[in-house]
């Protein structure tokens, strides 16, 4: 068994990896690169291995970092299946329909001809088919099950067995409990092999219930300043999560009145396909459903879908509440908001959840007085406030509890889909608790297994 990094080493983003047993090939994710950019050069350069030769392809979750290049994939021959939950297809496609503009526009500032059109995502819609938890797929000498990994709704760990060996594929592990989705399950006990993301590898988050704490007393502040409260916010789940919260705080008048906007067109979209899958919710939200809570709508809540929609938030009075994409500032309706209102210090921006180095997002966390944003010069005078426990993501101690079933059988250990300090440092924690044989791979780094 080959196994080869063509993504997600040594970087958070491009999760894409190759498996290879005699002559069958399947990759695990084809994800997008970014950083500074919504897409990275290297997105537009041929794939190192010939999609022709790919038998099929198994999906974490929806995120693009994890999609963001399957179009690409069809469009350069690929002819097998794509298999991932329900929720992740049909999530992917709304989150696929709305990247291709931005591609487009990336193309054309890079000089370079467009990664994908609608049509390739078409055809790729009819080549993905959505399985079960638990359910196994047989491709070729592979034996793929999927189980729940509690990051955004669907996403899942993946185990694959070959050659009486057993490997496991981590995604993107969630900070569990969350707010809405069932729990991060744990892994077999009779593992080998695992590749495991590392986002977080040296942090700690803030305590679930210390979170809302936290977010009701910036959302005070900046109501009685009389400011308004901008929150870039990820589309797919961090957006949900944070309706889900406010929901309860609004509903129990432990915020003061003031209009909240949701400006994002493909949160709106993402939030009105989690109505189809209250199975995958954990008990406490089903349990709200089934009371007649209408959990994503509430006093004050104000959808905004359309351009002029989004334009009349201008005209309304401070102090309100501003959620918007993208989650890195790096594009969407946020930077519009954030050129408005990042030099009035009466505001505030929310950072809730990571921001990739060289993103806007992460240099105004890291405190950067004066940013460049839609071409123009921008003082930040807003306060900066920030809520790790929002995060998506396993941080240290959850990813150290979530490798502890295999501890006893895995011969190594290959940290990804981090950046190097954060690997670093939970390779440290890993040695040191379990003992076990960890690296973090280069990038087009090959091993046999």
């Amino acid at each position: 068994m080959k196994l080869t990094f063509n993504g997600g080493a040594k970087v958070v983003t491009g999760a894409n990896y190759l498996l290879e047993s005699g002559d069958c090939k399947i990759l695990i994710d084809c994800g997008l690169h970014q950083g500074g950019s919504f897409c990275e050069k290297h997105n537009f350069e041929p794939f190192v291995y010939n999609p022709k030769e790919i038998r099929a392809v198994f999906v974490t979750h929806a995120h693009i970092d994890h999609t963001g290049l399957l179009p690409k994939l069809i469009k350069e021959g690929f002819k097998g299946k794509i298999y991932s939950t329900a929720p992740t297809k049909d999530f992917a496609e709304l989150l696929l329909i709305d990247s291709e503009h931005i591609l487009v526009e990336e193309a054309q500032r890079l000089k370079k001809p467009v990664i994908y059109t609608t049509r390739d995502i078409e055809d790729l819609m009819t080549r993905w088919e959505g399985i079960n938890y638990h359910e196994t797929v047989t491709v070729g000498p592979f034996k793929i099950t999927l189980y729940n990994a509690g990051h955004i709704l669907g996403s899942s760990f993946i185990e694959i067995v070959v050659e009486n060996k057993k490997i496991i594929f981590s995604g993107d592990l969630g900070n569990s409990p969350a707010p809405i989705i069932g729990a991060r399950e744990n892994p077999p006990e009779d593992v080998d092999y695992c590749l495991m993301e590392s986002t977080y590898g040296g942090r700690v988050h803030e305590a679930m219930d210390k979170r809302k704490g936290v977010l009701e007393d910036v959302i005070e502040d900046t109501i009685n300043a009389g400011g308004n409260l901008m929150i870039p916010a990820f589309a797919m789940e961090r957006t949900q999560d944070f309706l889900f919260e406010l929901n309860d705080l609004v509903e129990h008048g432990r915020i003061p009145k003031a209009p909240i906007f949701l400006d994002s067109p493909l949160a709106i979209k993402l939030t009105a396909v989690y109505k189809k899958y209250h199975d995958y919710f954990n008990e406490t939200a089903k349990k709200l459903i089934k009371s007649g809570d209408a959990i994503f709508n509430f006093p004050g809540l104000k959808m905004t879908l359309t351009t002029q929609e989004s334009k009349s938030i201008n005209e309304v009075k401070p102090p309100k509440i501003i959620i918007a994409g993208s989650g890195m500032s790096t594009a969407g309706r946020i930077l519009h908001h954030e050129r408005r209102y990042l030099p009035d210090p009466k505001s505030t921006l929310l950072i809730i959840g990571y921001q990739s180095y060289g993103s806007l997002g992460r240099k105004i966390l890291d405190g950067d007085k004066k940013v460049k944003i839609l071409g123009e010069e921008v003082v930040v005078r807003a306060k900066i406030a920030s809520v790790t426990g929002y995060s998506a993501h396993a941080d240290q101690p959850q990813l150290l509890e979530w490798l502890r079933p295999m501890r006893q059988s895995l011969k190594k250990i290959f940290l990804i889909q981090g950046e190097e300090s954060q690997m670093e440092a939970l390779a440290l924690k890993v040695k040191d608790q379990y003992a076990i044989n960890i690296e973090a791979p280069e990038p087009a780094y090959s091993v046999d297994l």
